[in-house]
């Protein structure tokens, strides 16, 4: 599962690891939406023999062991989760 795909969560760790906000000025709130708004971020790969595909949405079993990895609650990464679901969260 590439729930990062989906997700920003992710970028906290980012931030802290690179030290973005002293080392940039970026600024990240709760809402992962970064200030200034021209910012973005993201894990980019590349390859010349890459091929891009859509894995799908996820079923409830997938973000459980996805939350239990982030040490996350199940109604958290359904919240981030949310378009990306194969079933309606409780």
């Amino acid at each position: 599962m590439f729930a990062e795909k989906y997700t920003f969560t992710w970028t906290c760790d980012f931030f802290d690891l690179l030290d973005v906000e002293n080392t940039t000025g970026i600024t990240l709130p709760e809402s992962f939406a970064m200030h200034p708004a021209a910012s973005v971020s993201g894990p980019y790969f590349a390859h010349p023999e890459s091929d891009y595909f859509n894995v799908g949405n996820f079923e409830k079993d997938q973000i459980e062991d996805y939350a239990k990895r982030k040490d996350m609650s199940v109604s958290e990464v359904e919240r981030w989760l949310g378009p990306n679901l194969n079933y309606e969260p409780e």
